[in-house]
């Protein structure tokens, strides 16, 4: 059921072509209670699920085609910028950092990473390079955000450390390698 001309969401780039910069998939706009999802069957965006009263994204929250996670998902950004976007809206970001973290379900414990990144345009600048710009409260409450997002839907969330732009890159080189399919195999 995918529009006739569009490009599916799962066909997109994980970097910008002309300026190298990473594309991200707005699923969650900032201030939303509603956690929305990507349905690749039916190529739309559907409610996840609903935040308790009083919690919201504090940011625009994504993900980058073309990329596979630890979790099985592609990979998640937050994406710092100054007014919220909407679902299905296509932003390009500068990494500044990442939130490397674990998360406990069922009894089950996997990696599931959070990268950061700012919002850049040909005519609006990144107002950020790096992580430990980032005011040091702003940066807890970010981190509060998702151990409360994820302890209401009964999971374990668990920062286990920060990193900067650079290691934010490798994080998202190793999850651009595991989306790849294998070498000689085969689409069709």
């Amino acid at each position: 059921m995918a529009t006739r001309g569009a490009p599916a969401l799962e066909h997109l780039p994980p970097r910008e072509e002309s300026s190298g910069l990473i594309n991200v998939v707005i699923d969650t706009p900032a201030g939303s209670r509603n956690k929305y999802k990507y349905d690749e069957q039916l190529a739309i965006f559907r409610v996840s699920r609903i935040l308790p009263q009083g919690a919201v994204f504090p940011y625009d929250f994504g993900s980058i085609p073309g990329t596979r996670a630890q979790d099985g998902d592609a990979l998640d950004v937050l994406v710092l910028q100054p007014a919220p976007s909407f679902p299905g809206c296509l932003v390009t970001v500068r990494l500044i950092g990442v939130l490397h973290a674990e998360q406990r379900e069922g009894g089950k414990l996997v990696q599931n990473d959070r990268l950061i990144g700012v919002i850049e345009t040909t005519v609006n600048p990144a107002r950020l390079s790096e992580l430990h710009e980032l005011d040091r409260e702003e940066l807890r409450a970010i981190e509060h955000f998702f151990a409360s997002y994820n302890a209401f839907q009964g999971r374990a969330f668990s920062i286990t450390s920060r990193g900067g732009a650079s290691d934010a890159m490798r994080t998202l080189e190793r999850a651009i390698k595991a989306h790849a399919p294998p070498h000689g195999g085969s689409d069709s």
